[in-house]
C-alpha cells in the first residue's frame, strides 16, 4: 500500500501539474513536513511591470512561512544548487519558468543548458522538491515559440523521472501519487 502524504526525502521529487492546480501548496506542503530548514528557490522572472505576474507572486510569497529562506535566482538555478546545503530541504518553483529564460537557445546549446541541470540536481547535497507545469494537454501553441516550450518541457520531465525518487501529479487541488499509480512508458 502507498504511502499517500509522505514528505520530501533526500533526493528529487517532482510535482507537477496543470496551471491552477495546487500543485505549487502540494510542494509546499511536502517541504513543510521533511523537518529541515526549508529553502524556496524562485526561477521565475522579476518582471516588475507585469502586474499580473506581480500578483501571482504575491500569492505564493504570501503563503511562505516567514522563517523560509528565499532566494529568487531567475535563470541562474544550476549556481543556486550549487550552493544549497545539506541539511536544507529545497523547494524549487519552477522548472517552467526556469526554461522560459532559455527558449531562444539553439538545441545545441539547449542540451548542455538541460546537462548542466541534471548535473546539478544530481550533485546537490540537499533534497529537492521541484516544481514543474503539465502543458499540452490539448490546446496546440499558436506560436512556434509556444511550441519549442512545449516540446521542451514535456522531453527534459521525461529526463528528469529516472532520476526522481518520488513523483506526484496534482490536478483539481488533488495530489496523485505517479509511483504507486503508474508504469513507466517503454523506449521504442
Amino acid at each position: 500500500m502507498a504511502v499517500v502524504d509522505r514528505p520530501a526525502a533526500a533526493g528529487l521529487t517532482l510535482v507537477s501539474g496543470p496551471s491552477r492546480s495546487g500543485k505549487s501548496r502540494w510542494a509546499e506542503h511536502l517541504v513543510a513536513r521533511a523537518g529541515r530548514p526549508v529553502l524556496y528557490i524562485a526561477t521565475g522572472a522579476l518582471a516588475g511591470d507585469d502586474q499580473a505576474w506581480q500578483q501571482r507572486l504575491e500569492l505564493h510569497r504570501s503563503r511562505r512561512p516567514g522563517h523560509w529562506a528565499t532566494w529568487e535566482v531567475q535563470g541562474e538555478l544550476e549556481a543556486a544548487l550549487g550552493r544549497a546545503s545539506s541539511d536544507q530541504q529545497l523547494l524549487i518553483d519552477s522548472l517552467g519558468t526556469w526554461l522560459a529564460h532559455f527558449l531562444d537557445l539553439d538545441a545545441e546549446a539547449w542540451e548542455r543548458r538541460q546537462q548542466g541541470l541534471l548535473k546539478a540536481l544530481l550533485n546537490c547535497p540537499a533534497p529537492q522538491v521541484l516544481v514543474t507545469e503539465e502543458v499540452g494537454w490539448g490546446v496546440v501553441p499558436a506560436t512556434a515559440i509556444g511550441g519549442r516550450f512545449r516540446d521542451r518541457l514535456g522531453a527534459l520531465q521525461q529526463r528528469l523521472q529516472p532520476l526522481a525518487q518520488a513523483s506526484w501529479l496534482v490536478v483539481q487541488g488533488r495530489a496523485l501519487d505517479l509511483r504507486a499509480l503508474s508504469l513507466p512508458v517503454p523506449e521504442l
